[in-house]
């Protein structure tokens, strides 16, 4: 498809592509909408939280349901979550967000946990929703790592219903190896300190329930993402190293195979993207693949007000357009 002109056009200090990131994600009024909280048991005896909000207030179901994927060490009440859910509620959609395992403020039960690329879960979940709460229409909506994840599950070698009708990746890291060497830059050092620190602290806690396999030796050696990645996410999901991981979770290699019509939103100042994020050759080649890069935004920014988000509005036109 044509690369999709955007209409987003940053104003003031939002111009700033970490000022919109910063203030997108710590200063933002939280938009409130209402959850419910269900715990889906998953086949290898973990388990994922799902919060459900539901398009009007006596929780009847509507046709539609929207899954939503938060990004790294995030969760269903991140602010960009929130957000996009009541714009999503208020449009007639119900809502599914996912927390990843161990993100829902209760740990996991098995050693491994989630990763960029592992699908399993959401397959888990989609397969759930399609057999035991009858929606006709299903949407996928991952804001960065979230977005890696949904576009790796709809370009890897499976069946995919045509109950879903599109998926949406919002600031997604698809080349996670030259992402990361983005992320590791002087620039991104406050972003880094801080999914590190959430990062070792969920090490921490997990030693605890594993103190056979983690240990005070392996943490006092994780002093970077890639550390992390080398000492617990590679082994603890069966790849032989960070690189490894990195290589096979990556889902610019999937985007070929995709059937379903998606939308890639990526701000070309995202301070966390590498140039291989934005796969304009992918997109002019591909007839399912939209690609929308406007000048601004940061990394899950797209601040109009308060109130309205670029990126919120931007899903339900998408949605809209395809329906």
């Amino acid at each position: 498809m044509p690369i999709i002109r955007s209409g987003y056009k940053a104003k003031g200090l939002f111009k700033s592509g970490h000022f919109s990131t910063i203030y997108s994600a710590k200063l933002r009024p939280i938009p409130r909408v209402a959850q419910v909280r269900k715990r889906l048991e998953l086949t290898d005896g973990d388990f994922v939280d799902i919060d459900w909000s539901y398009h009007d207030s006596k929780r009847a179901k509507s046709n539609k349901v929207a899954i939503l994927l938060h990004g790294l060490e995030g969760d269903a009440q991140r602010v960009y979550m929130q957000g996009q859910a009541k714009a999503l509620v208020e449009d007639g959609w119900d809502v599914a967000a996912m927390n990843h395992r161990g993100c829902s403020g209760e740990e996991n039960r098995l050693y491994l946990s989630y990763n960029s690329g592992r699908t399993q879960d959401l397959s888990e979940l989609v397969d759930h929703i399609l057999t035991q709460e009858q929606y006709s229409k299903v949407a996928l909506i991952g804001f960065s790592m979230g977005g890696n994840l949904l576009l790796k599950y709809l370009g890897e070698p499976r069946e995919i219903t045509h109950k879903i009708v599109a998926g949406i990746a919002i600031s997604a890291p698809i080349d996670l190896p030259s992402s990361l060497d983005f992320l590791m830059k002087k620039r991104n050092k406050p972003y880094t300190l801080v999914f590190l620190k959430d990062l070792r602290n969920k090490y921490k806690r997990k030693m605890k329930l594993f103190p056979g396999v983690m240990t005070k030796e392996k943490l006092s050696q994780i002093k970077t993402l890639l550390d992390f990645d080398n000492i617990y996410t590679a082994p603890a999901h069966g790849f032989k190293s960070a690189a490894e991981y990195y290589q096979k979770s990556s889902a610019l290699q999937f985007l070929p195979n995709i059937k379903t019509p998606v939308l890639i939103l990526s701000a070309a100042n995202d301070s966390f993207l590498a140039p291989t994020c934005y796969p304009f050759d992918v997109a002019k080649h591909h007839k399912n693949i939209y690609l929308e890069v406007p000048n601004t935004g940061g990394h899950v920014g797209f601040h109009v007000t308060n109130t309205e988000y670029y990126s919120e509005l931007r899903v339900l036109d998408f949605l809209n357009s395809i329906q």
